[in-house]
């Protein structure tokens, strides 16, 4: 798992960010405003937190500015009917802080305003999201599996799990009790291990 990238500028615009590292061109997908502002630092050096998206045809690198963007970002993909590019979509509308709270008042006006989301997916992203989104300041999910592990990898691990087949409340089960400092890797096995009986 690529958990970060460092590297100079080369490339920005609309929803991508290339960047040197080593010698090597890398292309991240990234929210619009990250874009923009990377559009104004070609030639320095920038670094990202990053999400690996792995799919039959193609490997795509996600690139975000702060660790809740990216925890945003893997709970909107597990939420059935987004992909990587509506999420991205979502992110690019509005600030991280606008979603959570649009989802946490039932607000799903706020997502049905961005383009390409509609009415039922405006509502299923609502209902799937309000029960794990953490306000910022508060020590743990609300209704989230209780163990010890870092939030981003809970989600991760979480996110994983329901592209493995599991549905979100199978996965947050299988998560509990998993071992305090766990990785992500150690996350989802733990979890296979007790949702197989292991």
């Amino acid at each position: 798992m690529i958990a970060h990238v460092r590297g100079v500028v080369t490339q920005a615009g609309d929803d991508r960010v290339v960047l040197d590292v080593a010698g090597v061109g890398l292309e991240l997908l990234v929210p619009n405003r990250v874009a923009v502002r990377a559009a104004a630092d070609v030639g320095d050096e920038c670094s990202l937190l990053t999400h690996l998206h792995v799919r039959d045809d193609a490997l795509q690198l996600f690139g975000f500015e702060t660790p809740r963007e990216r925890a945003f970002f893997l709970q909107l993909i597990a939420v059935s009917g987004v992909g990587p590019k509506v999420a991205l979509a979502i992110l690019s509308a509005y600030p991280v802080a606008d979603l959570e709270l649009a989802a946490l008042q039932d607000d799903h006006k706020r997502f049905e305003s961005i383009p390409g989301i509609g009415r039922k997916l405006a509502q299923r992203l609502v209902v799937e999201l309000k029960d794990r989104i953490v306000p910022e300041g508060e020590p743990s999910a609300r209704g989230g599996p209780a163990t010890g592990a870092p939030a981003d990898d809970l989600v991760a691990a979480r996110s994983a799990l329901v592209n493995l087949g599991l549905s979100y409340a199978e996965a947050d089960a299988a998560l509990k009790g998993a071992p305090a400092g766990a990785s992500v890797e150690e996350l989802v096995r733990h979890a296979l291990s007790k949702a197989s009986g292991q």
